[in-house]
């Protein structure tokens, strides 16, 4: 018996931004979950204890933008992983949740595949 793969929670706004994170998430090795916005990821974070991992971005419309929803996971999630991208924004350090990764956009495949898996083998 096979054991189901590790999910990743993709928050993405932009279909082919967050179709590029689907397929590197897969490519790892991992299971995609796909959320439009931090609403619709905290309504699958309430509803799914499979979630290993979120991968979102800094801009997206809704009630609060990727840090404010990596700082949300961290507080009610606290073993969930965070990656946290932005193409707009250089994000520093301290405005991270701890235990948090920050990526520029446009980002290389090989090392988000690389920190996603030692995130969550970590």
């Amino acid at each position: 018996m096979t054991s189901r793969p590790y999910a990743v929670l993709i928050v993405e706004d932009e279909p082919i931004l967050r179709l590029h994170a689907v397929d590197l998430v897969e490519e790892a090795g991992f299971a995609a979950i796909e959320a439009k916005n931090a609403d619709e990821a905290i309504a699958i974070l309430e509803n799914r204890s499979d979630i290993m991992l979120l991968f979102t971005d800094v801009h997206m419309p809704g009630s609060m933008d990727g840090l404010k929803l990596a700082h949300a996971v961290r507080d009610r999630w606290p073993p969930i992983k965070i990656v946290v991208v932005s193409g707009q924004l250089k994000v520093e350090e301290n405005q991270l949740p701890s235990d948090c990764r920050f990526f520029d956009k446009p980002f290389q495949a090989d090392k988000i595949i690389a920190e996603l898996r030692a995130l969550i083998a970590a």
